[in-house]
């Protein structure tokens, strides 16, 4: 095996460690509410069964570390700096979510919160596009997904 793979294995290791380690403290604060407060609380009927939540931020997760991979393979870091720091920004504010909605128990600030987030993924998604279209593409189904989140954020602090 090469530099350049050794290089890129490397990169595709810390890239879904980054992530999963991300989704690891989000689980960490989500955990110490979901059986009690989340449970307890007012939901809409639409609200997903709690089971869904694990595999499909799983599979998001996973897409976004290959997003972030394929990005840095596109050139040096002073080229792809300002894509993947986007990136790193909009997942602190993915971990920040659930610290605010679960941990501190606080939807109304969690949706103000997710809005930015929001934000950061659609920002995160442009400078993708401009390095990678695929990389840009794979961040699809998380937009989506927090688009559904923070609706369902939204309507959750308006009923309790």
């Amino acid at each position: 095996m090469g530099i350049r793979a050794i290089k890129n294995v490397g990169a595709f290791v810390l890239a879904q460690a980054l992530c999963f380690g991300a989704a690891g403290i989000g689980s960490a604060f989500t955990a110490s509410s979901v059986g009690t407060w989340y449970r307890e609380i007012a939901k809409p009927d639409w609200t997903p069964p709690s089971w869904v939540f694990g595999p499909v931020w799983t599979v998001l997760y996973a897409l976004m570390g290959v997003a972030a991979f394929l990005v840095w393979r596109t050139g040096r870091w002073s080229e792809t700096r300002g894509a993947l720091l986007t990136f790193l920004a909009q997942l602190a504010l993915n971990t920040a979510w659930s610290i605010i909605f679960f941990g501190a128990r606080n939807p109304g600030f969690a949706f103000l919160e997710i809005l930015l987030l929001w934000i950061a993924i659609v920002a995160t998604m442009v400078l993708f596009w401009r390095r990678s279209k695929i990389a840009s593409l794979l961040l699809a189904p998380y937009l989506a997904w927090s688009s559904f989140a923070a609706f369902l954020n939204f309507t959750i602090w308006q009923m309790n």
